[in-house]
């Protein structure tokens, strides 16, 4: 069965790609196997070297869910204020206005140029030196502030690049039945270039969620993998077992970040295709009254 994009695959094509994946599945077992025998063979599978994290709640109490909190708060309030941040920046580099268009951009090009562990070691010294934080505290505030500072920068270029991608249309048809240009960012584009950002976003927020080690390994932030580093050191220097619980929580933070991504996205589109709305010309007067009353639900 044939389709637009590609021919059906003919009996050698169906043979050569079987014989591939065996040869892949083939090498992806042998490696597996390297893997797990070199590690038997380093006694990193023994019973003892992960008995702690299934038979005890004081690896998780003391090391694990301590570390994990500080992750969590840390990378909620990057991602709290560096979403808002970047979407303000990244309209304001859309702006007709040159005194608001160009420090936007400057803001956005200076701190998106600096790698995130330079804007943490510089908080970490500012607030040693211009705040009266205790030193329990300035790690957090540095990681987070390092955090909000690139990665609103990198949003404000999502944010402007999806509002960039929509038709012009839009635009043109919005200006065509009097709507300011206020009204149509709130109203027509960002609502439609949400969606195509998303994806975008997310990858964001997930890299805000990782770059939180960062933080651990030269602030000596509290945070998982940290704690999973001193965590390895009291229970025998089983670091594999450690890291490999780390990296799983990990693993289930970021799909559940993703998923939850997804199931929005999806939810978005099924709106969108259920509010279309066609407008007559002589409607402009009644959607800008509406617009003025925050009542308007139009859809182009």
């Amino acid at each position: 069965m044939s389709s637009v994009l590609y021919d059906a695959q003919g009996p050698r094509a169906r043979r050569r790609n079987a014989l591939v994946s065996a040869v892949f599945l083939l090498v992806l077992a042998a490696i597996a196997w390297w893997v797990f025998k070199s590690l038997d063979d380093k006694d990193q599978l023994d019973w003892e070297k992960w008995k702690p994290f299934f038979t005890g709640a004081e690896a998780w109490t003391t090391y694990i869910l301590p570390g994990l909190e500080n992750t969590l708060i840390a990378a909620g309030l990057a991602m709290v204020i560096a979403l808002p941040l970047g979407a303000v920046l990244g309209i304001a580099r859309l702006s007709d206005h040159v005194w608001v268009r160009v420090p936007a951009a400057v803001i956005v090009e200076f701190f998106r140029a600096i790698p995130v562990l330079m804007l943490m070691i510089f908080g970490m010294a500012a607030y040693s030196l211009y705040s009266d934080l205790s030193s329990d505290d300035r790690p957090l505030y540095a990681v987070f502030t390092g955090l909000v500072l690139y990665n609103a920068s990198v949003l404000a270029e999502i944010v402007r690049a999806g509002i960039l991608s929509l038709p012009k249309g839009q635009t043109e048809a919005a200006h065509a039945i009097g709507l300011r240009k206020t009204q149509t960012m709130t109203s027509i584009l960002l609502p439609q270039s949400v969606t195509a950002m998303l994806p975008a976003i997310v990858s964001q927020l997930v890299v805000i969620l990782k770059d939180t080690a960062i933080g651990g390994a030269v602030l000596t932030f509290p945070e998982l993998l940290a704690s999973a580093n001193t965590m390895s050191s009291y229970y025998g220097a089983n670091i594999i077992a450690s890291f490999t619980i780390v990296a799983l929580i990990y693993i289930i933070l970021n799909f559940s970040l993703t998923s939850f991504a997804s199931w929005l996205e999806r939810r978005l589109r099924r709106a969108k295709k259920s509010t279309g709305a066609v407008v007559a010309p002589g409607m402009a007067a009644d959607i800008l009254e509406a617009e003025s009353t925050g009542t308007s639900g139009l859809a182009l």
